[in-house]
């Protein structure tokens, strides 16, 4: 985990840039005040502690009642850390099935579970992106407005056709990689191929045998609505922000902006999406060119961004880094094989 820790200072690198290129002072920052700042930091761990109960939910609602409701929450919220530092938010979903699997799960439920959650929050998420780069569009904000439908189209769709299509087909490693891994892997190459071909068509199986049982529409149902109030949540944590500067920004236009920013985050291009959500605000609430960021006078500005991201971002960073090592990287018991 060590290079976790070097990835934390590399997500503050872009807002140095940020803070050195448009002159705000760390004062400019601490003008926001402790009330809007502490006020987004509960907010944020809201939608943390929603995203865990929702993964303990379906947890349960598949195994029964086989560990602790909380700590499988806590080990969802733990699992954030790995989505914080790395590109396109990937990661969580390996360590809930690192967690699952250790506490005796098949490997295959075990995804099952990552499956059915991770969907439903990209779901959720690109249904509010969606909104937001049309409202971009209505408001004149065109290429702005192209660049959050195209990510959050994109994201969206990929995610929810393997969803469905698992059900209908058994996926297996592309030839292409098949025939990679056999030229430099040799045999232990060719072991892994088969293991994975194997795992991927058990979870196929899962898929076929529960997506279309009503219990499973229930549990998508509820997740969904769990990760629509958490990305909500979200959305709401720059508006308390704004609430410490001169220019207060309405509910939801704050939901907009932060989800479409959210969907540029997506780009693979920095840790965390760092420097890309904040540019992404700026650019949406700005009606901006995305290759010019100078702000008008009359909306927020890079103060109420940094304050924002410091709020939502890094200060939920420590805590999750500490459910992870406390809860989902520490030795756990097994139970009996489900």
């Amino acid at each position: 985990m060590n290079w976790r820790i070097i990835a934390i200072p590399a997500t503050l690198l872009p807002i140095f840039i940020i803070a050195i290129q448009f002159n705000i002072k760390f004062e400019d920052v601490l003008a926001i005040g402790i009330i809007p700042f502490l006020m987004a930091i509960i907010v944020m761990t809201i939608k943390l502690i929603l995203q865990g109960i929702k993964f303990a939910y379906i947890t349960q609602k598949y195994l029964g009642k086989f560990d602790s409701f909380w700590k499988l929450a806590g080990v969802r919220i733990g699992s954030e850390f790995i989505k914080f530092t790395t590109p396109m938010f990937i990661g969580a979903e390996f360590v809930v099935i690192y967690y699952l699997r250790k506490k005796g799960v098949a490997t295959s439920k075990s995804t099952w579970i990552a499956i059915m959650d991770i969907v439903t929050e990209v779901f959720a998420g690109g249904v509010l992106s969606i909104m937001a780069g049309i409202f971009a569009l209505i408001n004149g904000a065109y290429v702005v407005g192209i660049m959050i439908l195209t990510i959050s189209i994109i994201v969206t769709s990929l995610w929810m056709i393997l969803f469905f299509l698992s059900s209908k087909r058994n996926f297996q490693v592309p030839t292409i990689i098949v025939h990679l891994i056999k030229r430099f892997g040799k045999e232990k190459g060719e072991k892994y191929i088969e293991q994975t071909n194997s795992w991927m068509e058990e979870v196929c199986i899962m898929s076929r045998n529960n997506i279309r049982t009503a219990e499973s529409k229930k549990i998508f149902t509820v997740s969904f609505i769990f990760s629509i109030i958490s990305w909500s949540l979200y959305g709401i944590s720059f508006m308390i922000i704004s609430m410490g500067t001169e220019h207060l920004i309405n509910l939801f236009d704050s939901i907009m902006a932060v989800m479409g920013a959210n969907a540029i985050a997506n780009l693979p291009i920095t840790l965390g999406g760092s420097g890309l959500a904040e540019f992404g605000i700026i650019s949406y609430l700005n009606n901006l060119d995305p290759f010019n960021l100078t702000i008008s006078q009359n909306t927020v500005g890079w103060d109420a961004v940094i304050g924002w991201r410091i709020a939502t971002y890094y200060v939920p960073i420590m805590i999750t880094w500490l459910l992870l090592v406390k809860l989902a990287l520490s030795k756990i018991p097994k139970n009996e094989k489900l």
